[in-house]
């Protein structure tokens, strides 16, 4: 396919809708009201707000035509790296809309939420067999909130051993949410850089730790988009300073139905449902963080916890050495029943294909660019690949220029100067779903614009040159945001 998904042409412009308004229009018809007309008290409700008056036709417009301002997965191609913006199947929508789900209250009681409490226990029953690990909480609403639980489980876990610790360990290839995690947990975040290739040294991790240090957070694979292949060995020593190993489970998209955390050294593991159970991914919330913990750590998990008793359940309150309570309710409950829906559309055998179908499009995409971009770690990766902006330096062209010209091109760009261990890094991740062609036509693109910046450097300064506006002063736009139209 050489033809490109982005072209020119109709960009609609649209006001606000108070300027589109006319006095008179109005885009519902009301029943008549059965009740007396009543005027408020001015003095205690104020002046009127000024509503726009619309028909129906506007309205349908206004938002059909922000909606096309709007791009997403559903789209085309989204290669953040890092973040996985993975197809949401629509059944998923469909099940999470079904009245006996959409329509349950968490005021409702044990007796009455039977079938809502068993799609929650046995999402935690399949997660942890995914995983390796004893135990799942759902309760966590995001992934950061997942990390929290987890630190705050380990700073737990210290305390009732005796003895409470003050430093974590966390490399550079972990997520930048890590260190926040451990200092809200009151923990000092040692840095360690990792090795030539990428990966951590186990003699790295030996120098640092000791009897002060919690444990570890490691992010696998991390965030070039390399499998920790001394996980183990660093896990080992780690436990053997009584320190517990923080899995960050952001990449499970990666390993999953391949590698069981739970079996490899990892004490606890938080994951992203949107990254690796193709549930939405965020904007805003809500989200969904589940964690997984070994034997030593169920204790500490949050409560409340769902139980199956014979062939009913219930919530459990009554676990003394528990961090509490992390969420109103027990989680983000419509995004639960979507993840359900995944993981029994799929089964074991296709939740292991689409990992390895990630891990083969991301290797294709590095082969296929390298030599074009330049590759700071030349090594078969996960579900993710790192290049970077070097070969272009000569052009005086950087990552940010070629992103923004992807976007003339149809695409989304790729996560750019992330991670930091990477200078001008450009972070690609195809996900499983992408098709061959659909990758060659983003290979394609790559291609043709670091052809651009040998051939016209000064028009890539200046894209992107098709989209509604072009290019933006960022800083200015941080400093002081316009939120008009």
């Amino acid at each position: 396919m050489n033809q490109q998904p982005g072209r020119s042409g109709l960009i609609f412009n649209e006001p606000l809708l108070w300027e589109k308004s006319r006095e008179g229009r109005c885009a519902i018809s009301l029943p008549n009201s059965d009740v007396d007309r009543v005027e408020l008290d001015p003095e205690l409700t104020g002046d009127a707000p000024e509503l726009p008056q619309l028909s129906e036709l506007d309205v349908v417009r206004h938002y059909t035509r922000l909606s096309q301002w709007n791009f997403g997965v559903d789209s085309g191609m989204y290669p953040l790296g890092s973040c996985t913006m993975k197809y949401n199947p629509k059944t998923n929508e469909v099940q999470a809309a079904r009245q006996g789900f959409a329509g349950a209250h968490p005021f409702s009681g044990d007796e009455f939420s039977q079938g809502a409490m068993a799609l929650m226990y046995n999402l935690e029953q399949y997660l942890a067999q995914i995983t390796g690990f004893n135990a799942v909480t759902l309760q966590p609403a995001a992934g950061a909130h997942g990390e929290l639980a987890g630190m705050l489980m380990i700073h737990a876990y210290h305390a009732k051993m005796g003895k409470q610790r003050s430093k974590i360990i966390i490399p550079d290839t972990a997520h930048g949410t890590n260190p926040a995690s451990a200092t809200l947990c009151g923990y000092e975040s040692i840095n360690v850089k990792s090795g030539e290739k990428g990966i951590l040294e186990p003699e790295i991790i030996a120098a640092v730790m000791d009897e002060d240090t919690a444990g570890i957070m490691v992010t696998n694979p991390n965030t070039l988009g390399l499998f920790e292949s001394n996980i183990k060995e660093i896990a080992d020593i780690v436990h053997a300073k009584g320190g517990l190993v923080y899995g960050d489970g952001a990449n499970m998209n990666a390993i999953m139905g391949i590698v069981k955390p739970g079996e490899i050294g990892i004490d606890v593991l938080h994951l992203n449902l949107h990254k690796t159970f193709s549930t939405p991914h965020g904007g805003g919330g809500p989200g969904s963080g589940p964690v997984a913990v070994t034997k030593a750590l169920e204790p500490f998990l949050p409560i409340p916890r769902v139980e199956k008793k014979l062939d009913s359940y219930k919530f459990v309150t009554d676990c003394p050495d528990t961090i509490g309570r992390l969420h109103t309710f027990y989680g983000h409950f419509g995004v639960m029943v979507r993840a359900y829906s995944y993981i029994l559309s799929m089964g074991a055998k296709e939740l292991k294909n689409a990992s390895t179908l990630a891990v083969l499009n991301a290797n294709y995409i590095k082969e296929s660019l390298k030599g074009t971009l330049n590759l700071p770690y030349d090594l078969p990766c996960m579900h993710e690949c790192v290049f970077n902006d070097e070969f272009q330096k000569k052009d005086h062209i950087t990552t940010m220029d070629m992103a923004k010209r992807l976007l003339d091109y149809g695409f989304h760009p790729p996560t750019v100067y992330f991670p930091l261990v990477v200078e001008g890094a450009f972070m690609v991740e195809p996900t499983e779903t992408e098709s061959k062609e659909d990758i060659d036509q983003f290979i394609n693109a790559v291609k043709a614009i670091v052809k651009e910046a040998k051939d016209d450097p000064e028009k890539l300064k200046k894209a992107p040159l098709l989209t509604k506006v072009t290019r933006l002063d960022e800083v200015t736009a941080a400093r002081k945001p316009c939120l008009r139209g």
